[in-house]
């Protein structure tokens, strides 16, 4: 499979867990901030919502519900949230509570998640162990499965939502690990390494930042909100 030409990794707007650094909130949703923060994402990347063939998403609370508000000129396009595909290998690295996430039955009875496809969500996905736990080595098998998953997809834009932790793993390169510092609800564009596209670990090559709507702090604050009146109009 021919892999695609951009892959458009975001990382999540600020969650409850980012304002005072408590890691014991199981599976941190946003906070109202935050919400307003995936919100002012789509305006800024409305353009590129059109040429976007697949979103993915983490499936904790915090990724869908950025999906769901800063991805939402693509998802509805591309016939709604049933259409996302949540993929649990996508989910944070740490093994706190707020990285975490919910079984399948317990956002399935949440109403904010109705209509996303949960199917691929297996009893295991909550557990941190095995190919989802939380040592280096499994965190480095899993980003790598993420890359090769990205890489076989036949669309040729695809929308990735997950974490800062994982996003730098995926991003890793021959040196190792990524250290950028994303911020709230960032996207960047990247591309596949051509070096490295047919190996194993098909490394990335980033592209450039196409938005940011939660400023440059992961506390950041109401004033850092990027207000659509000032977005770059050739996106």
């Amino acid at each position: 499979m021919a892999p695609n030409s951009r892959i458009i990794l975001t990382r999540h707007a600020q969650a409850e867990h980012n304002v005072d650094l408590d890691y014991s909130i199981p599976d941190a949703p946003l906070t109202p901030l935050g919400k307003k923060q995936a919100a002012t994402l789509a305006p800024q990347v409305k353009e590129l919502a059109k040429e976007v063939d697949l979103v993915a998403s983490s499936p904790l609370k915090r990724t869908l519900q950025t999906t769901k508000l800063g991805w939402a000129p693509a998802v509805e396009r591309l016939g709604g949230l049933a259409k996302v595909a949540c993929l649990p290998q996508a989910q944070e690295c740490n093994d706190f509570p707020c990285d975490t996430g919910s079984a399948k039955e317990t956002l399935e009875a949440d109403p904010e998640f109705a209509g996303f496809d949960l199917s691929a969500l297996t009893p295991d996905w909550t557990g941190k162990q095995g190919f989802y736990a939380a040592d280096r080595s499994s965190i480095a098998n899993r980003a790598r499965w993420v890359r090769q998953w990205l890489r076989e997809r036949p669309e040729k834009t695809i929308v990735l939502v997950a974490h800062g932790d994982i996003l730098r793993q995926i991003t890793a390169g021959p040196d190792g690990s990524s250290t950028y510092m994303w911020k709230n609800a960032e996207a960047q564009i990247f591309h596949f390494d051509p070096k490295f596209v047919e190996t194993e670990d098909c490394f990335l090559d980033v592209d450039h930042v196409v938005a940011v709507a939660g400023g440059y702090a992961p506390t950041s604050t109401e004033m850092d909100l990027v207000g659509a009146d000032s977005l770059p109009q050739n996106l």
